[in-house]
Parts: structure tokens; C-alpha cells; sequence
């Protein structure tokens, strides 16, 4: 059978064997192997019924150890992670450092960024806003700094609801995605934080009619907040500089 190139070949139909039609003896047969069957599994069911109950094994339980001594003390709320998420997000920022400037773009915002106002800072904020939504975003606290006149930076603790989904290490991947699509971009690991990243962009960002632009960032996350630092400068940023604020305010969550 000549078939065209390219085209869909439809699947053979199975074919299967007529059954035989069977004859009257065979059915004498196989209805007394039933009835046989059936007896003796009758007959079972009776030697069994006469049968005095046989007691069942004792249940074999280990007897477990008892914990004895004094109780261990209850965490501090210094200790305890939880008890800090919980209280004032902006307390777990890192101050501003002495001698810098406090950063003009925040003036107003009392260390709070509202929805609206952080899914602004996104390339598609209608789109983020509704992300964030779904994402059970619950609050973001910021802070940020000038020093002299070589950079700025601006640190962000973002922290969600985390009842249908652990959208804080979602948040943090999607940063270190875009974050590495920057083909000439360098990145180390953040100790401490598991999958935590530091970066920086060693070329400038070029865009006509501003200054060349250079930027590090840094994303991590602990419980159900995400940590992003954002740094510009006028020069490259140093690794140092990035991963030392990243060190920093992870220590604090």
C-alpha cells in the first residue's frame, strides 16, 4: 500500500477469534465442577462454625522510654523566628548605616510599601498586582540609604500568607530567574540561606538620555518571607558590598 510522505497513518483494527459455540455436554460439565465447588466450600463454612473459638495472640507493644527532667525553657521572642515574622517587619530591616543619607524615593512611606505601590516597581504592574492577590501577599517593609555619591540601596522584606502555597520561595525564584538572563552576570551563594543568591551585573545599564546605570542584587527567603536587595551605582558594585548586606539582613529573619 503506497502511503503519501508526511501524512497520518490511521491504526489497524484489532482483530479478534470468533468464540466457539459450545456443545450440550460441555455445559453438563462445567455446571458440575460448579456445584462441586460450592459443596465443599459449603461444607468448610460448617466444620468451621462447630469449631470452639480459639483465642486471639496477646498484643505485643514495646514500652517506649519516659522523658525525665525538667522541661526545656520556652524560646525568647529574640529566639524565636516566628514570634519575630509576626511583630513589626520593619524592626527586622537593617538600619541605615552611619554617614549615609536617608533615601529621598521613600520619604512618606513610614517603612511600609502598600500593594499597589510595590507591584509599581514591576515592569507589568497590573499583572503583579493580580499576581500578588492570588499569591496571598500580606505586607512589605522597606528601607533605604545613599552613600555619598557612589550608590544607593534599597532593602525588602516581602512577606506573604503562605495558607495555599509557599509563594515567598516562588517570589524569590522568579527575581533570580530574571536575575540570570543577564548573560554576563556573576552570582554567588548566600551562606546560610540555602538557595539564597547574590549578583552582580558587571555591565552598565544603557539607556539613552540617563547616566550609565550599574546594579547588584541579592534574593532570599526564610518562612513566609522573601528578602530583595536592589543596589545602583554610577560604578560596578563590589561583591563585597552585596553580599555583606545580604549576610546581614538574613541574620535578622
Amino acid at each position: 500500500m503506497d502511503v503519501t510522505p508526511g501524512a497520518a497513518q490511521a491504526s489497524p483494527e484489532p482483530r479478534f477469534a470468533r468464540p466457539r459455540r459450545r456443545g450440550r455436554t460441555a455445559l453438563l460439565i462445567t455446571g458440575a465442577a460448579v456445584l462441586g465447588v460450592v459443596a465443599g466450600t459449603c461444607a468448610g463454612y460448617q466444620v468451621q462454625a462447630g469449631r470452639a473459638p480459639e483465642p486471639l495472640p496477646p498484643l505485643s507493644q514495646p514500652v517506649l522510654p519516659q522523658a525525665t527532667g525538667p522541661a526545656p525553657e520556652p524560646l525568647s521572642a529574640g529566639q524565636d523566628r516566628k514570634v519575630r515574622a509576626e511583630g513589626d517587619l520593619r524592626k527586622l530591616l537593617l538600619k541605615k548605616p552611619a554617614g549615609a543619607k536617608e533615601a529621598d524615593w521613600l520619604s512618606g512611606s513610614d517603612g511600609w510599601m502598600e500593594l499597589g505601590v510595590y507591584a509599581g516597581t514591576f515592569t507589568e504592574p497590573a499583572d503583579k498586582f493580580s499576581s500578588l492577590v492570588s499569591d496571598e501577599f500580606r505586607r512589605a517593609a522597606v528601607v533605604g540609604w545613599e552613600v555619598g555619591n557612589s550608590y544607593s540601596v534599597e532593602i525588602r522584606l516581602v512577606q506573604f500568607r503562605h495558607e495555599d502555597s509557599l509563594a515567598a520561595v516562588d517570589s524569590v525564584a522568579n527575581l533570580q530567574d530574571w536575575a540570570e538572563r543577564d548573560s554576563g552576570v556573576e552570582s554567588w551563594n548566600i551562606p546560610g540561606t540555602g538557595e539564597g543568591m547574590g549578583y552582580v551585573h558587571p555591565r552598565p545599564d544603557n539607556r539613552p538620555g540617563y547616566e550609565p546605570l550599574y546594579t547588584a542584587e541579592a534574593h532570599a527567603w526564610r518562612g513566609d518571607i522573601a528578602m530583595e536587595i536592589w543596589i545602583y551605582g554610577d560604578r560596578r558594585i563590589a561583591r563585597k558590598t552585596v553580599m555583606d548586606l545580604a549576610q546581614r539582613q538574613m541574620e535578622r529573619l
